[in-house]
């Protein structure tokens, strides 16, 4: 059975042509130099090299076995370096879940860092909602999520990755774009409002539930998407509240307002004029270290 040490010895004695340089640079005697490659050919089957007083020559086997040597060494090393890297976090793949809105101002910048910092790191994408991240991670499908609370603090760890104003999204020229001021919900008074879908987009209703407060908005219809609701205000049909970051999608037809938060937000950690937050979460416990370098970059960019 061939070895990876006869396969070395050979290549040392092809290169050099003369058993006794080889054997110096292999920090070995000749005599086992010679039955390594002795014991070489007959796992092969044929001779490789010519061995007679005037020195040593490969034989036309030979020259065939040296170029498939040097690839099987190649491959060995670049196995092992690999695994090295792998087992270091630079290297191996990374399943990412997104949200449409988080793709729009962290996403890009994302995977351009993780290109320059972690070249041989494969990222492969997952666009789902929140709720769909947390049920993927859950199942072993997704490795980290950019998604919007709640989370389940029992399964998963998370970590802040942007804090953003909540804007008003209003048709171009109206009325309420004028005021020169942010909006208080006494503003939006007898407009018409679109709002967000209770359970499959929770986490912007509730931010609408509290921007309002006790006010009683007319919800003239409801949606699943940030985009969504802007598509329908730039088609007349409303106002909706959405995060500033979506200014960036480039709706025509809609200007993005600010708001004014009055008492603040009572949550622990919040920030009241940057409320809407998107976090980066995993699994938790132990997690590969790929997964672990994947996440230092992220909280770099917080």
């Amino acid at each position: 059975m061939m070895t990876l040490d006869q396969v070395r010895c050979f290549v040392a004695v092809a290169e050099e042509l003369h058993f006794g340089r080889a054997a110096e640079r292999l920090s070995m005697t000749q005599p086992p130099l010679s039955r390594q490659i002795q014991r070489l050919e007959r796992s092969v089957g044929a001779r490789l090299l010519d061995r007679d007083n005037r020195g040593v020559a490969l034989t036309g086997a030979g020259v065939a076995f040296l170029d498939e040597a040097y690839r099987m060494l190649s491959l060995v090393e670049g196995a092992g370096d690999l695994a090295r890297r792998v087992d270091a976090g630079a290297a191996g793949v990374v399943r990412l879940g997104f949200t449409a809105v988080s793709a729009i101002s962290v996403l890009g910048p994302l995977l351009r860092r993780l290109s320059t910092e972690l070249p041989d790191v494969e990222v492969i994408l997952s666009e789902r909602v929140s709720s769909a991240q947390e049920d993927g991670i859950r199942r072993g499908e997704l490795d980290v999520g950019l998604a919007r609370p709640p989370f389940d603090t029992d399964l998963l760890d998370s970590q802040v990755v942007l804090r953003e104003p909540l804007m008003a999204v209003v048709p171009t020229g109206h009325r309420l774009a004028g005021l020169g001021r942010p909006l208080v919900p006494s503003d939006l008074e007898g407009e018409g409002v679109i709002g967000y879908h209770p359970q499959q987009s929770r986490y912007f209703h509730e931010l609408l539930v509290r921007f309002f407060g006790a006010s009683q908005p007319r919800v003239d219809q409801r949606v699943h998407q940030v985009l969504t609701a802007m598509l329908l205000v730039s088609a007349g049909r409303g106002i909706a509240l959405a995060p500033a970051s979506a200014g960036s999608l480039g709706v025509a037809g809609v200007e993005l307002v600010g708001l004014d938060h009055g008492g603040g937000d009572d949550r622990v950690d919040a920030d009241p004029e940057r409320p809407v937050e998107l976090y980066a979460v995993w699994r938790r416990g132990t997690v590969s270290p790929v997964v672990r370098r994947v996440l230092r970059v992220v909280g770099a960019m917080s």
